[in-house]
């Protein structure tokens, strides 16, 4: 895989099925923070688990997710995200490999400043990664996973458990944008964000609500 300009990349719209009921739930939960989450470095593949503060943002999830109830939890394979939904309370139905974080090739591990260095200007979404993920197989899986999630939506609210990018693709896709859209959607850590349909459209209920443990201090 190589490296594109994944701010030319346009492709078909999402579309959520005329099944979801309208004010359906759809909960993203971007995983606690870890070493690299705190120091800014890029993690796709490295299997890392939450810092003490982390561990601490995932317990905070527990309150809110507490009502939940929900009829379907998918989780990314990787620890730090099947850690946060231990601590969060949630019984995972599917560790689901579509909800990994972008691959970031030759840049995994690397800050965003040393990355500059390198390639002056570059962020993910205008660029994407050296010998990594193009943003088409990113939107592919977001795709992917937002079509599962959207069976799981007529039963109760459905959680998915993930990372940051990628998080940040899904609320895209379903409000019919394209993936680096994504780079419009802040996201920290154990943040959750909630999905929905209003008046047969999909949309954004809310995002990035802050963890009550809240982020590290610089």
């Amino acid at each position: 895989m190589t490296a594109g300009r994944a701010g030319s990349i346009s492709g078909s719209a999402f579309t959520v099925p005329a099944t979801v009921p309208e004010a359906a739930e759809l909960w993203l939960v971007r995983h606690g923070e870890t070493e690299w989450s705190r120091s800014g470095q890029h993690t796709s593949r490295t299997d890392l688990s939450l810092t003490p503060l982390g561990a601490e943002q995932a317990a905070a999830l527990g309150p809110i997710l507490d009502g939940v109830a929900p009829a379907l939890v998918l989780s990314s394979p990787r620890a730090r995200a099947l850690e946060t939904a231990q601590l969060a309370g949630l019984r995972v139905d599917l560790v689901d490999p579509d909800l990994a974080e972008w691959d970031y090739g030759d840049y995994e591990g690397l800050t965003g400043g040393q990355i500059r260095r390198q390639v002056p200007d570059w962020t993910i979404w205008t660029h994407g990664p050296l010998n990594g993920e193009t943003a088409q197989a990113v939107t592919a899986r977001a795709d992917r996973v937002l079509a599962r999630a959207a069976g799981g939506l007529t039963r109760g609210p459905v959680i998915l458990v993930a990372h940051g990018h990628i998080s940040r693709v899904l609320a895209a896709r379903w409000i019919g944008l394209d993936a680096v859209a994504g780079r419009n959607l802040l996201l920290g850590t154990a943040a959750p964000s909630v999905l929905t349909v209003q008046y047969g459209s999909p949309a954004i209920d809310r995002w990035n609500i802050p963890n009550p443990k809240g982020e590290p201090s610089p």
